[in-house]
């Protein structure tokens, strides 16, 4: 097993930020990645998603909850408050919806993987992930960031 490469990372990032921008109506920026720990606080949401196949790990959307409040409502098209079952709905959708465009997107190019259904985690938490956690803030608006973290190794057949 080895780490994922700048492309593989590139898939990932533009899954998320076509999807963003197609379902949310927003253009979001990618910022500088760092090496981070999964633990987090009080107000964290998690979208967990595990990859299978030629990449091995798993992909953490984690964003505050006022974030997901008002990404699910851009993504609902009304103003969402508090998160509730449609909106937790919605933001386990919207994993589920760039984890199925990067797998499209890499079974193009030839690297086959498999995705679980998302999970939904809320509050202080810390997880454990196979490898090292890549962590990368998306930006969208004025500073409303999600981290798209990638606890991701290639299998080396």
């Amino acid at each position: 097993m080895a780490g994922v490469n700048a492309e593989h990372i590139n898939t990932f990032l533009m899954a998320a930020t076509k999807i963003l921008s197609d379902m949310c109506g927003c253009t979001p920026k990618v910022g500088k990645p760092t090496v981070k720990g999964t633990e987090f606080s009080d107000d964290t949401v998690v979208i967990l998603i595990g990859v299978t196949g030629e990449l091995r790990g798993q992909v953490l959307i984690t964003f505050s909850e006022q974030i997901a409040c008002d990404i699910a409502g851009k993504m609902c098209m009304m103003p969402i408050e508090q998160l509730d079952e449609l909106s937790i709905s919605a933001i386990s959708e919207l994993g589920n919806m760039i984890m199925g465009n990067a797998a499209t997107v890499f079974s193009v190019n030839g690297v086959g993987i498999d995705i679980t259904p998302p999970t939904v985690a809320r509050g202080k938490m810390s997880l454990a992930t196979p490898v090292t956690n890549l962590s990368i803030p998306i930006q969208y608006e004025e500073n409303k960031v999600i981290e798209f973290n990638l606890a991701i190794r290639q299998d080396q057949n």
